[in-house]
């Protein structure tokens, strides 16, 4: 049996070190210096005294093969024909003579990628598909982060933040609610509308039975044909009925609404990992602007950025000033629907390097 050096790897992340820039795959867990000399820009020296800036550009994300080929470009002629995405869909140049970094940055400013999203400013947003590769969106999170990104330009290419701010979107609760400093998650209000005709032809049934996380949906006959029935009393409008059974429509024009979480981490940098917490629900899904959304988000980030003290991120700004303060100060309508009084994965759910048992 012949040894087969380059096997596919058919699930998993692939190994990364073919692809990186060589200085960084020669200096793997030997660097002993960082530095951020300006927005956009990250420095890094090894152990051997090897040195290697990366400029990190964002981008729309959902791109077609001529920016792909424009991005490729970009890194032959101006740097070293190195690149990586980011999970927030910045891409990010790896050049190791400082300078090539001022021709790069204006290479990718004239060609309209804004160079930032490092240390203390506003990050590209991670978001999900959107009607473009999702079965059951309530919403397009593409062209709310188009939108709301067009207004915090000016904080990702800047970095006058107490600390990094993440935001994510989802286009519903249930495939993708995001977890971030800001999330931004469509949420349905109205249980589905069933199309009777349809249910017997389209869908398994005791799937879509099964598929319900409250028990909600059962069988029924419906005008003599097998169809499903929903207790509107248990059903949550989480859509998770939507994708096994298309005639149970979700979606609405009117009652799928945008909602905003603050105060979430997933690092256990400085504090221990956090959940984020509601604090505006109801917004109108307004495409293709969603100024409604624009305007919550923007306000509270001048906020934060007015109130935080350096090096907190959002969690400790509200952990400092109480939630009380952040409502007040915000401007943002506190409702009983904002009071979290839940408990029951306390001492399961502590699970950070912060913690000490």
């Amino acid at each position: 049996m012949s040894e087969r050096t380059h096997e596919t790897i058919e699930s998993g992340a692939p190994d990364p070190m073919p692809y990186m820039h060589p200085v960084m795959a020669k200096n793997y867990g030997k660097w002993v210096f960082h530095s951020h000399p300006k927005p956009g820009v990250l420095y890094h020296r090894a152990e051997n005294g090897d040195e290697i800036w990366t400029v990190k550009a964002g981008t729309q994300r959902q791109m077609d093969h001529y920016t792909i080929r424009k991005l490729a470009d970009i890194a032959d002629q101006f740097a070293d024909g190195y690149v990586r995405f980011t999970t927030r869909s910045n891409i990010e140049y790896m050049v190791t003579d400082s300078g090539k970094v001022d021709g790069l940055i204006k290479a990718l400013t004239d060609g309209g990628f804004p160079v930032g999203g490092t240390a203390n400013s506003v990050s590209m947003i991670a978001h999900t598909q959107g009607w473009m590769h999702c079965d059951i969106p309530g919403t397009d999170a593409s062209g709310a982060v188009k939108a709301l990104m067009d207004e915090l330009y000016g904080e990702f290419i800047k970095c006058e933040m107490p600390n990094r701010v993440k935001l994510s979107t989802s286009c519903c609760e249930i495939n993708c609610g995001g977890q971030a400093d800001i999330a931004i998650v469509i949420q349905h209000t109205k249980p589905p509308k069933i199309n009777h005709d349809m249910v017997a032809n389209v869908c398994e049934r005791p799937t879509v039975v099964a598929r319900c996380p409250v028990a909600a949906i059962r069988p029924a006959l419906v005008n003599g044909k097998p169809s499903l029935e929903v207790d509107e009393k248990k059903c949550i409008c989480c859509g998770a009925c939507f994708p096994p059974c298309p005639p149970m429509q979700i979606n609405d024009p009117v009652n799928s609404k945008f909602a905003i979480w603050v105060g979430g981490k997933n690092s256990n940098a400085r504090s221990k990992p956090t959940f984020h917490k509601l604090v505006a629900s109801g917004i109108p899904n307004n495409p293709p602007r969603w100024p409604e959304v624009s305007t919550i988000v923007k306000k509270i980030l001048a906020t934060y950025k007015a109130d935080g003290r350096p090096w907190e991120r959002m969690n400790d700004w509200i952990d400092r000033i109480g939630w009380p303060a952040f409502f007040e100060k915000t401007g943002l309508p506190f409702t009983k629907y904002h009071i979290d009084n839940w408990r029951g994965g306390r001492h399961s759910l502590n699970a950070s390097a912060q913690i000490r048992f």
